[in-house]
């Protein structure tokens, strides 16, 4: 199937679309105010022993809540950095910075990783930091065989890592890979992108002063796990079933995973990938007039699978690209093919 550019898209679908659907929603902003609030309480709750005599039982809910909001917090992370919420820059880069809090993650990194190359380059061999690597790139570099090693993939159970602290471990990598040798930052950008993390670091190194290690491991340790968790599930699945692309086309290397009704709402339809990467700016609030209008004009195009059965896939199918279509375990010599239009369920 031949690619299409975004553009041979996103001019039709467009065109069906309402003007407001392009205007930012500062409505979204309720959504993080709500899981500030379930993360203050969740620790506070921790911190204080709320439940007395039941307390320990008591505290790992309180991480699970904790946990989903950080995901939450996230969500509204993305689509703010977008420019999909608010537009100012400065208020973005705050409310960014307090987003990605959970996982220190500079606002601005993110920027330069993920709406820059990630999605100006997708899926492009080399390029986009998000891919997995080819057959030559695992065999020339250690790094990237202890990469696939914890893949979610083909015999790799301990792929549970990758879901487990893969958001924080990405994002950590990128900071001090970027800020010593990315073109992406510029030399002030870099250092601010450090001080950003390190302020981050700051507020949780003093919340565990505060609260004490075992407070802490339920108000933040945990917690964080479940937020990467929540948060992988959904990366993963977006690209890593999908090809390689020399062309940027949304449609052949991104996957829409769903999720029942009350989950992608809470989730601010962050599954709906396809629609993002057609239309990266536009909150996702309006996703499923983009999701309607491309199985409405490319039913044979359009890829989509419940996010439940993405994640099975992940674990069936190797991550090493031997060619841009085919993925390859190097250790077993499993190979699959890759999703590729009619390939997933629609």
């Amino acid at each position: 199937m031949t690619p299409k550019p975004i553009s041979f898209y996103a001019r039709e679908v467009r065109a069906q679309l309402p003007a407001a659907a392009f205007d930012p929603v500062p409505s979204r902003l309720a959504w993080l105010a709500l899981h500030l609030a379930i993360i203050a309480v969740g620790i506070f709750a921790v911190a204080h022993a709320w439940g007395g005599p039941y307390r320990w039982l008591a505290a790992p809910f309180w991480s699970l809540a904790i946990g989903h909001s950080f995901a939450g917090c996230a969500f509204v992370g993305h689509e703010t950095m977008h420019g999909a919420v608010v537009r100012g820059r400065r208020l973005r880069y705050a409310v960014g910075w307090i987003c990605f809090l959970p996982f220190a993650l500079s606002p601005r990194l993110w920027v330069a990783w993920h709406n820059k190359v990630h999605h100006g380059h997708t899926m492009a061999d080399g390029i986009d930091p998000d891919s997995y690597p080819t057959m030559a790139d695992y065999q020339r570099s250690r790094l990237k065989r202890i990469a696939d090693y914890f893949s979610v993939g083909y015999g790799r159970w301990a792929g549970f890592v990758t879901l487990a602290i893969g958001f924080t471990g990405q994002s950590t990598q990128m900071l001090w890979r970027w800020a010593r040798t990315s073109g992406e930052l510029t030399r002030g950008e870099q250092k601010l992108a450090v001080l950003e993390w390190l302020l981050a670091v700051t507020v949780w190194t003093a919340l565990a002063i505060a609260i004490g290690p075992l407070h802490f491991l339920f108000a933040f340790a945990i917690p964080l796990i479940v937020g990467n968790f929540v948060v992988m599930a959904y990366i993963l699945t977006n690209h890593s079933l999908s090809p390689l692309t020399d062309v940027n086309d949304p449609l052949i290397n991104s996957l829409t995973v769903t999720t029942p009704r009350a989950i992608a709402r809470v989730h601010l339809n962050f599954g709906l990938h396809v629609e993002h990467h057609l239309f990266p700016s536009m909150s996702s609030a309006h996703a499923p007039l983009v999701r309607a209008e491309l199985i409405k004009r490319w039913p044979e195009r359009y890829q989509s699978m419940p996010l439940i059965v993405a994640l099975g896939r992940l674990f069936v199918t190797p991550r090493v690209y031997v060619a841009p279509t085919r993925l390859k375990d190097p250790r077993s010599g499993v190979e699959s093919p890759t999703l590729l239009p009619r390939a997933a369920a629609q």
